[in-house]
Parts: C-alpha cells; structure tokens; sequence
C-alpha cells in the first residue's frame, strides 16, 4: 500500500511517540503492582494497536506476551461492537480458547481510545498473576490435565466503565485466587497502566488530527513489512526440516515437535504436520503462544532491529495440526506452555540455521520453574511466591552461548535475592553460575544457574515444572550437549534426593534446602577448534 502524503519522518515520529508510550505503560504497571512476580521480575507486557487491532507498538518486556495480544482486539470486537463500548470502559480475559492469553496466569486488561464518538486505537497490558485459582498454588503446573484444573477462566468482560471498577467481575476473580488482595493491587495496576496509555495515544492523535495520525501509523506497518521482506529475500528457496522432543505424560517419556519451513518469495510458510498428539498434561501450547514465539525467533534471526509491530507478522504463514502438542484443543491443558516453547523455539531456530548457517544457532536450556506457597510465620499470612529461573542459550556459529538467561519468547527477570527474602520465608544460600554444565565445543553455549532455596517456615510446598531434564539440548556440527536440569532436595547431605522434572504439592520441612539447577545451551563445532577461538580474541 502506498501512502503519498505520508511523511517519513513523521512517520517515524509517530512510531516513536507510541513505542515510548508503550513503554510508560509498562513502568506504570511494574511500579504501582503488588506482587514481586510483576513489580521485581517484569513478568508483564503492554502493548498498543490501531483501530483495525494491529499491533503498533510493544514494550520490550516478555517475548511471549506478544502471543496473548495477537488477535485480541479482533476477538473483543466479535463480543462487543464499537456501539457496545464507551470511553472509560476496559475489558478483562484469560482464557486462551476464548480470546485471552496464553495461559490463565496471564491476565490482559484492554481499553478501546475514543477520539469523539470514534475509536481510534487500543491500548492492552498483560500481567501475569501468581494465583488464579486451580488445583495447585501458582495456577501453574505440568501435572494438570485439564484447564479446568488451572484456574478461573475468564472470556472477555467489562471490567472498567467510565463510573469505576465493576465490581462483581472484580469479586468474582478475587474470590477464586488465594492471594486476593495482591490480585487486587496487580489490577489496580492494570487499569493504571492503561489510563497512561489513552492519555498518550490522545495526545498524539490531538496533535495530528485521526486522519493524518492513522495514515502515518498504516505507513510505518507498511515499512516494517518491506523491511521484514527484504531480510527474507537474503534466504535460500527451500523446505528446512527440523524436529525435537518435550517431556511426555509419563516421567521419561517425549513427544514431538516437528517442523518444516518453507522459504518462499519474501514469505515464510511454518508447517507443524507430523508434531506428535496433544499431551494430557500441561506442556501444551495454544496458538497464540505458538504465533509468539515464531515471530519471535524469526526477528531475533534474521533481523533483530525491526520494528515489533504487526507489520513483520504480515510475512509469516503458519499450518498447526488440531489436536497435536503444538495445536491444542479445549479442555487441554496449557499451562507451563513457556517451558514448551523453549523447544519449540529451537525447532524453529533450527530451520532458520540450515537456511543461514552463518548465524545458525545449537540447542537452548530454557527456565525451571518453581512455586512455593505456604503460611509466613512471620505475618501469618498465606503466600504465593512464583519464579522462573533463567537457563543457557544455545552457541552460535561466531560466538560463545549467552549464561543465565531466558531463551526465545521468554523474558522475564530472575527474581533478586533482596527482594525474595523480603517477601517470603525463604532464604537464597547459593546462586550462582553453573559450573562445568555449557556444552563444549569449538564455541561453548552457555552456562545454566544453581539457585539454592532454605525453608524458613513450617507448611511450605513446592510445585516444580521444567524442560530439558531428559532431553538436554544438543550441540551442532560437532558440539556437545549442555547439561540438563535438575531439581535436587537437601543437596549434599544423607537424605539428597532427585525430584521429578514435574510434581505437585512436594511439603518442604522447615530447614530443608531445595536446589534449582537449570539446564545450559549446546556447543557449536568440534571443541578441538576451542583453542584457536580463545587465542583470537582480545585481551580483557
């Protein structure tokens, strides 16, 4: 589409007037929330569309995210017309077959931006709450077999109007989480992040008028297309095949993430045929978690500085399979979809390696997590403590792995020691780097993280969900494996004993020590080359 009217500088302008609000909206969020799980480790997204629901602008916070926002203004315009919504009002989901997130943690709140009677834009954020409700504390875990079992599913509903909160929606979701009050103030925080996002949109759309501001928005899509399409174009025609495997039902066992990408004229075409079954555990992952992590892996590879807008979506086609790991349907389970997604992003950077092996990519560890819930003797009140603790990425072809950090469409921080200690009865006894666990080669990928935890109450349980325990991620062209994870009880002393790479509701004894050990990325090339790549690099 061309626009000539359009000026490119304004444009960019414009582009950049959302971007920054966009981010605002996020320091908003993080700074008025409760938990620490939003205010300490970001695990939080916000976002801006235009009036047909594109996105325009996305805070750079949790890559995964992106999937819960893709398509949610189309679906809240199927439940309510532009007729059914005033200024003031916001609406609520999480339900991932319904129109929300990518799991029922993750709540987005969206606002429709009225210029007059017209609306012009839409501004959304999504948090991700520590309890929802569901069979275990942290509505999170790789045990549940249901979505019923996860939580409080919640479809698209007025939350907020221009008169204040509604309250028997906000009732109804208290009412189902065991932390109520924090999942107040985490709301509250919500609606605040989104006030601040109208106010910005408005003041841009007061400046240019609607017809001009709209017109330079759809030009900087436009851009971001051809951008996309250009790097593209760098790649061989082809079908690139690859494949992995995630945990299964039953301890030990796997299933199937199978890809083949086609590089077509400027386009990329995902085709998962040939992805194993729908598991009866939580390890699946629903569409818009799979959209997140393919733009996702595709920006990062093939051009990290485009803009994170809907206009790169535009180049990407994709075929899922129903009723496959990678194409869910209702009532699967879908909660620790990210620690699937660490996978499957492999898979994908996988393909896009042989397409560019210049820039190719080994095997990544992605998170562990870990949800301990108790009493803290300390206030006697019931908590909920939610982390995620960082892995390894995979070696490069050019480069070592990057150690402790999230992989692909993960992004949330590791929660600070200070921080933790101050919230919960806990105690942090060793965090640091895992030694000896990258995998070696001729450049090494990187190095997981030990991060010790001692029980300083007496009715603690933990609930434990990882990838990579069994299935490690494997070098390329020679490389090694990196280590893979491991959950140890009581570390070093007579009673150690290995968990499972996921369980439910494990009580933790006072005084007790549980160590989260997180798996590191493959090495790329023969390690007999290692000492060449040392002796080249500069000093210091």
């Amino acid at each position: 589409m061309s626009h000539p009217t359009v000026d490119p500088i304004k444009a960019e302008v414009v582009a950049r007037h959302l971007i920054a609000t966009s981010e605002e909206m996020s320091a908003t969020l993080m700074r008025t929330a409760f938990s620490p799980n939003i205010k300490e480790r970001a695990d939080c997204s916000t976002a801006i569309f235009d009036a047909q629901g594109q996105v325009v602008a996305l805070a750079q916070r949790v890559p995964v995210h992106l999937g819960s926002m893709v398509g949610v203004v189309e679906a809240l315009r199927e439940r309510f017309t532009p007729a059914d919504m005033q200024p003031g009002d916001m609406f609520a989901a999480n339900d991932p077959y319904h129109g929300g997130g990518s799991h029922l943690p993750d709540i987005t709140v969206i606002a429709p931006v009225f210029m007059g009677a017209e609306i012009v834009a839409y501004v959304a954020n999504i948090a991700h709450h520590a309890d929802v409700g569901g069979m275990v504390p942290g509505s999170e875990a790789a045990v549940c077999q249901t979505i019923f079992q996860e939580g409080i599913r919640i479809p698209l509903v007025r939350i907020v109007r221009a008169e204040g909160v509604n309250r028997d929606v906000l009732d109804l979701i208290l009412l189902n989480s065991r932390t109520p009050e924090e999942r107040r103030g985490d709301l509250q925080a919500q609606f605040a992040a989104n006030h601040v996002g109208i106010q910005g949109v408005h003041s841009l759309f007061e400046r240019y008028g609607a017809a001009e501001t709209t017109a330079h928005i759809a030009a900087y899509l436009d851009f971001t297309e051809r951008r996309f399409r250009a790097a593209i174009a760098q790649l061989p025609f082809g079908t690139y095949v690859d494949a992995d495997a995630i945990d299964g039902d039953v301890e030990g066992s796997t299933v199937a993430i199978q890809l083949a990408m086609t590089v077509g004229d400027e386009r990329l075409h995902f085709d998962f045929n040939g992805s194993g079954p729908e598991l009866k555990t939580a390890r699946n992952i629903p569409y818009r978690a799979l959209l997140a992590t393919i733009y996702t892996v595709a920006k990062s590879m093939l051009d990290p500085d485009v803009p994170a807008n809907a206009g790169y979506y535009r180049t990407i086609t994709v075929d899922i399979p129903p009723g496959t790991v990678v194409g869910p349907v209702p009532p699967a389970a879908v909660g620790a979809r990210s620690l699937s997604c660490g996978v499957l992003g492999d898979v994908i950077a996988g393909c896009l390696s042989q397409a560019m092996p210049e820039k190719a990519l080994a095997r990544s560890g992605p998170h562990h997590l870990l949800i301990l819930s108790g009493t803290d003797p300390r206030s006697q009140t019931y908590f909920v403590n939610y982390e995620t603790v960082a892995g390894g990425m995979g070696a490069r072809a050019h480069s070592d792995g990057m150690d402790a950090v999230r992989v692909h469409a993960s992004g949330a921080s590791n929660l600070p020691v200070e921080a933790l200690e101050h919230a919960y009865p806990l105690r942090i006894e060793r965090y640091a780097l895992r030694d000896l666990s990258a995998g070696t080669g001729q450049y090494r990928g990187g190095m997981g993280v030990v991060r010790d935890y001692r029980i300083l109450a007496d009715d603690i349980e933990v609930s434990l969900s990882s990838e990579r325990q069994n299935v490690p991620a494997r070098g390329e062209c020679g490389g090694m494996a990196g280590a893979p994870g491991e959950f140890v009880l009581n570390p070093d002393q007579p009673g150690e004993r290995q968990l499972p790479s996921a369980v439910a509701d494990v009580p933790l004894p006072r005084g007790s020590v549980l160590s989260i050990r997180t798996p590191a990325g493959g090495g790329y090339g023969p390690v007999e080359k290692r000492g060449a790549v040392i002796s080249e690099r500069p000093p210091g």
